[in-house]
């Protein structure tokens, strides 16, 4: 009878969202699915930000990283999002979401906050890829970002601003039950356009017309934003 010990089965690796617990979370509303981007998603991203986005692309409402030549765009674009993922702390955090719908990525929705646990105000921003246009797309990737805003994570105001003139941002915003909230000049690095500022609270909040479903909220995770 052989006396070599029995090979052991190794145990399961945690996930990457377990161990990151910004990796682990997911918004599903309607055929859209709300995630933040990880290592694997970036060809995919890389890909996607080489592509058209706006109409007219010397039109003030560019955003200034998109200026740039693609290689420098996507290279500054990946260095973005892994400084994002290093930032993440209750006094300040972005959590970089990218859109996909029928599996296929189609744009981005950042939500911010700056000391959650007190301000309880969230800022966002987002852009779709050109050809996603025109669709219900933007509307309701804003819709997802503001039910996990309020409903899960407990924000009271949220805000957003859009280059002065830009009407389908402003359409999606007003859409979404936002207020205007006076004006400012852009922060964003390379630009100093005016910009209009708008509110949206929860008693304003024009909801999805389809579910939106939370998961991967963990303690852990709530603990990372100050929620």
């Amino acid at each position: 009878m052989s006396t070599r010990p029995s090979p052991q089965t190794p145990a399961a690796l945690p996930s990457l969202g377990e161990l990151f617990p910004p990796l682990g979370l997911v918004v599903r509303a309607g055929e859209l699915t709300l995630r933040p981007l990880a290592d694997q998603d970036l060809p995919e991203y890389a890909a996607l930000i080489r592509r058209p986005i706006f109409e007219d692309p010397d039109s003030p409402q560019v955003f200034p990283w998109y200026r740039a030549e693609p290689e420098v765009r996507v290279r500054e674009a990946l260095r973005f999002q892994w400084r994002l993922r290093c930032g993440i702390s209750p006094e300040s955090w972005t959590l970089p979401f990218g859109v996909w719908a029928g599996g296929r990525l189609i744009g981005a929705q950042d939500v911010s906050a700056v000391r959650f646990a007190e301000r309880r105000t969230v800022t966002s921003g987002s852009w779709l890829t050109l050809d996603a246009h025109g669709n219900g797309c933007g509307k309701l990737m804003r819709q997802a970002m503001l039910v996990l805003a309020f409903d899960h994570l407990g924000a009271l105001r949220a805000e957003s601003a859009a280059v002065i003139g830009n009407a389908p941002s402003y359409g999606v915003s007003r859409a979404c039950g936002y207020v205007d909230n006076g004006t400012e000049i852009s922060t964003m690095p390379g630009s100093n356009e005016e910009q209009q500022r708008f509110l949206v609270t929860p008693e304003l909040f024009r909801r999805p017309d389809v579910p939106v479903d939370v998961e991967g909220l963990t303690p852990a995770l709530r603990e990372m934003l100050g929620a």
